[in-house]
């Protein structure tokens, strides 16, 4: 007879949890930092300036805000589902969490770095159906970290409709105008 292969109990442990989230956090991060249209990057703050952007585009201020909070809550729900026991459901929603905080640094290198305008707004439908997916998977297996990621998914329906008016808005002052 062959025994059985029983799942741990547990997930990780809290600091080997809490070591991933920082790491990935971290590195997603780094990313989009190396990519703001801030004062230590003055051709990207030019170019993001005079784009035609429409009449909702929220302050810069606002973006400096939203994306903190939408961060802290990413990263909660990431170590609540890396702290549940390991499952395939888990794993699903492990590996959604990983692409997403991945993309979203991706999401800064082909807009701002890039200025692929076109590319950048179908990134962002493509993370609003990954983050959609996590929220499902995640949800499976805890809801409170599901639920962390609803305010992600709605950031980016918003997010994408913004990138595709400024794609349409600007069709000069993408890739090929860097």
């Amino acid at each position: 007879m062959i025994a059985a292969r029983t799942q741990p109990a547990t997930g990780l442990s809290r600091v080997a949890a809490a070591t991933i989230v920082a790491g990935v956090m971290g590195v997603s991060a780094l990313v989009g930092r190396r990519n703001a249209p801030d004062k230590s990057h003055p051709g990207i703050r030019g170019w993001y300036r005079r784009l035609d952007k429409p009449s909702f585009t929220p302050p810069d201020a606002a973006f400096g805000a939203v994306w903190p909070a939408l961060e802290a809550s990413l990263a909660v729900g990431g170590y609540r589902l890396l702290r549940a026991p390991a499952s395939t459901s888990r794993n699903l929603g492990v590996g959604l969490w990983l692409l997403n905080t991945g993309m979203i640094g991706g999401w800064t290198e082909l807009f701002f770095r890039k200025r692929a305008l076109g590319a950048s707004t179908a990134a962002s439908a493509m993370m609003m159906g990954t983050g959609a997916g996590y929220v499902v998977a995640a949800s499976r297996v805890d809801r409170p970290a599901g639920l962390l990621g609803v305010p992600f998914v709605a950031w980016l329906g918003f997010a994408t409709l913004l990138a595709e008016q400024v794609w349409q808005r600007n069709p000069d002052r993408g890739a090929a105008a860097a």
